[in-house]
């Protein structure tokens, strides 16, 4: 039983970093059609961001969370206002200048940073362990899965209960439509992409309790993303949700099964998802 509910709640930590990292890109590629392969990029320079404010300051670690989620949407803020506005329904052009992104902000974070891969940090409140029913369990993942599960019922609720939420659904369905009807579907479009660049900063800041900061994570997390993305679907945060948490889990009981295969799991997961339902599992027909 031990054996079930750590690594259930190792799946479920992984999970939430996983839905933190896709929600944001799930949503602009629904409403803004843009494939942003940046956005792994933008987590990355989140967490170099908030090393810098939490370890080398020595400052709040939630604080460094905040500030690490601004300089991603101002980086965000730079790369929309700057470039991606001019190249809307331009898919090939988007790809090349995100993926360009990424080298971009890769090489300034090595400029700045160096090579040197940064520990994992966190808050010292948050350091050791809580007994749960017996089993002693680390307290970052805990508030991992704390913060996922509060994001993503934040996100529910914006996007199905709020009037925002609703010229957003609007806007992935009819963008003609809701042009004509006088919403500025292109303000909406930028605080979107604002948001979820914030959230990947800020993301990027939390995943580093479980996995420190490093060069070449931006590659590896946009990947992550993508792969959440394809099996919860686009456009839907409870798509983004379903599919961090069965890759999360997956992962965590192949690791400790099947160590030689666990490289694959999630990709087995996606190549099935994709034969049985291409749309993903909660996925939006955009």
């Amino acid at each position: 039983m031990e054996f079930i509910i750590s690594n259930l709640l190792n799946g479920l930590s992984f999970g939430m970093v996983l839905f933190l990292i896709a929600a944001g890109l799930s949503i602009i590629i629904g409403i803004m059609g843009i494939i942003n392969l940046a956005h792994g990029a933008l987590y990355m320079l989140g967490a170099y961001v908030g090393w810098t404010i939490a370890v080398h300051n020595g400052l709040n670690f939630w604080l460094a969370v905040v500030v690490g989620g601004l300089a991603a949407g101002l980086a965000g803020l730079f790369i929309e206002r700057g470039f991606l506005r001019h190249l809307y329904k331009q898919m090939n052009e988007q790809v090349l200048l995100t993926f360009g992104f990424v080298y971009i902000i890769t090489n300034v974070c090595l400029w700045i940073w160096g090579g040197q891969a940064k520990v994992p940090f966190t808050d010292p409140a948050l350091s050791g362990s809580l007994n749960l029913a017996g089993l002693m369990y680390p307290k970052t993942r805990i508030v991992v899965i704390s913060i996922g599960l509060a994001l993503a019922v934040g996100l529910w609720w914006l996007q199905d209960k709020t009037r925002i939420g609703a010229m957003v659904r609007a806007g992935m369905d009819n963008k003609e439509m809701i042009m004509g009807l006088g919403i500025n579907l292109g303000r909406i479009s930028m605080f979107v992409f604002i948001f979820a660049a914030f959230i990947a900063g800020a993301a990027g800041v939390i995943g580093a309790q479980l996995w420190g900061v490093y060069s070449y994570m931006g590659l590896q997390t946009l990947l992550f993303a993508l792969i959440i993305i394809i099996v919860g679907g686009v456009g839907s945060i409870q798509g983004a949700l379903t599919g961090a948490l069965l890759i999360g889990v997956i992962d965590a009981f192949g690791k400790a099964l099947f160590p030689e295969l666990a490289m694959f799991t999630m990709y087995i997961v996606m190549v099935v998802i994709l034969i049985v339902r291409p749309s993903g599992l909660l996925g939006r027909k955009v």
